[in-house]
C-alpha cells in the first residue's frame, strides 16, 4: 500500500494534473452513462467539425461568419437531401434484389463447388462441400430473420430516426453559429489550473477536426471512384458495393479486407473465371492501393502516426464500449491517450515548476470545429 500511495503522491500531487484527470474521467462517465440520449449531440459535433472548415475557409476571404454559417448549412442540407432522394432508394432496390438473387447465387456457387471434388480428391471431398452449403444456408436463414426482427421493430426506428432528422440539423446550426458564446459559457466554469488539460485539448482539437473532414473526403471520393469503376465494368450491384467501399475505410485494414469478400464474390457470380472477373479484381485492389498509399497520406498528414497494432487494439476496445461511434473514432480516441501521455507532467517536471499556463481556448480551436 505503501508504494501505491507514493506512487499516487508523486503523479497526483500537482493541480493541473488532477484537473486532467478528472476532466478525461467525467468525460468518459458522461458518455458511457448518458451516450444513447446524448446521440443526436455527439452527431451534431461531429458534423459540426466537418463544416466547420468550410466556415472558415469563407470567412478567410472576407465572408462575415454568419452568413458563411447560412450558405454552408443550406448546401449540408441539400447535399443531405440529394443523398435521401437519389442514394438511399438506389441502395434499398438493390439490397432488396440481392436478397431475392441469393438463392439463385448459393445454388450456383453450389454447382461450382461440386466440381472441387472432381478435380481435386485429395484436397476437397463431396461431404466437405456440403457441410459448407449446409452451414451457408444457415447462415443466409439466420439473416432473414434478423431482417424480419428488425422491419417488425422499424417503427420504433423510423420514429427515432425523424426525431434525430430534425434535432441534428437545428444543433449543428447553432453549434456553429454559436461557436464563441458556448466556448465561453463552458470556460468560465473551468479551473484556473488547467495548463496540462489546454495542451491535451489543443492537441486533440487539431487531431479530430483534421481526422473528420479527412474521413468524409476520404469516404466520398472512395465512394465514387468505386461507383465509376463497377459501372464501367458493368457489375451488379454497383451503388451498393461502392457505397460498402466507401463505407469500409472508416474501420483502417480491418474494412478493407471484409468488404473485398462481397464485392469479388457477386463479381464471380455474375462473371465466374473470366476476363472481366479477373480486370475488375485488378481495378478493385488498384483503388485499394491508392486510397491507402496516396490518399490516406495526403488527407491525414497532420494526424499523429499509430503503429497499425495500436489502432487494431482501439478499434477492438472503443469500438465495444461504443459502437459504431467508437470505431469510427478509434484513431483519434488513441491520439486523445497518447496525447494525455505526453502532456502528463513527469515527476521532475512537476517539481521544477517550469510548465507555462496556455489558456484552453487558443484562436480557432473550438469544440464544434477546428
Amino acid at each position: 500500500m505503501q508504494v501505491l500511495s507514493d506512487w499516487f503522491r508523486r503523479h497526483f500531487s500537482d493541480p493541473q494534473v488532477m484537473v486532467l484527470a478528472v476532466s478525461v474521467a467525467g468525460i468518459v462517465a458522461v458518455v458511457l452513462l448518458l451516450g444513447d440520449m446524448l446521440l443526436p449531440v455527439l452527431a451534431s459535433i461531429v458534423i459540426a467539425y466537418l463544416l466547420e472548415g468550410f466556415v472558415l475557409l469563407l470567412a478567410r476571404h472576407g465572408w462575415p461568419r454568419l452568413l458563411a454559417v447560412i450558405v454552408v448549412f443550406l448546401l449540408f442540407l441539400l447535399f443531405v437531401v440529394l443523398v435521401l432522394v437519389g442514394v438511399v432508394p438506389l441502395v434499398y432496390r438493390q439490397v432488396s434484389d440481392l436478397v431475392q438473387q441469393l438463392p439463385q447465387m448459393l445454388a450456383r456457387g453450389q454447382h461450382l463447388l461440386m466440381a472441387l471434388p472432381e478435380r481435386y480428391p485429395e484436397l476437397v471431398s463431396a461431404a466437405q462441400i456440403d457441410a459448407a452449403m449446409d452451414a451457408m444456408r444457415r447462415q443466409v436463414v439466420g439473416y432473414g430473420q434478423t431482417l424480419v426482427s428488425v422491419s417488425v421493430s422499424s417503427l420504433v426506428g423510423v420514429i427515432t430516426l425523424l426525431v434525430y432528422l430534425f434535432l441534428t440539423p437545428l444543433l449543428v446550426f447553432f453549434l456553429l453559429k454559436d461557436k464563441h458564446l458556448i466556448l465561453g459559457w463552458f470556460q468560465r466554469y473551468l479551473p484556473r489550473h488547467r495548463a496540462v488539460a489546454g495542451s491535451v485539448w489543443r492537441d486533440v482539437d487539431r487531431q479530430l477536426s483534421n481526422y473528420v473532414r479527412g474521413k468524409f473526403w476520404e469516404i466520398l471520393i472512395v465512394w465514387a471512384v468505386s461507383f465509376i469503376t463497377f459501372s464501367a465494368f458493368g457489375l451488379n450491384y454497383a451503388m451498393l458495393l461502392a457505397l460498402l467501399v466507401g463505407l469500409s475505410v472508416i474501420i483502417p485494414y480491418i474494412g478493407a479486407t471484409v468488404v473485398t469478400v462481397p464485392v469479388l464474390l457477386i463479381a464471380w457470380f455474375q462473371w465466374g473465371w473470366g476476363a472481366q472477373f479477373l480486370w475488375l479484381s485488378v481495378a478493385y485492389f488498384i483503388i485499394q492501393m491508392l486510397d491507402g498509399n496516396v490518399l490516406v497520406p495526403l488527407l491525414f498528414s497532420e494526424v499523429v502516426n499509430l503503429h497499425p497494432v495500436a489502432i487494431i487494439v482501439a478499434i477492438l476496445v472503443f469500438g465495444g464500449i461504443w459502437g459504431f461511434w467508437g470505431v469510427f473514432f478509434a484513431i483519434p480516441l488513441a491520439t486523445v491517450v497518447q496525447a494525455i501521455l505526453s502532456a502528463w507532467p513527469r515527476p521532475a517536471e512537476a517539481q521544477s515548476g517550469t510548465s507555462a499556463e496556455p489558456t484552453l481556448v487558443n484562436g480557432g480551436d473550438v469544440a464544434a470545429g477546428g
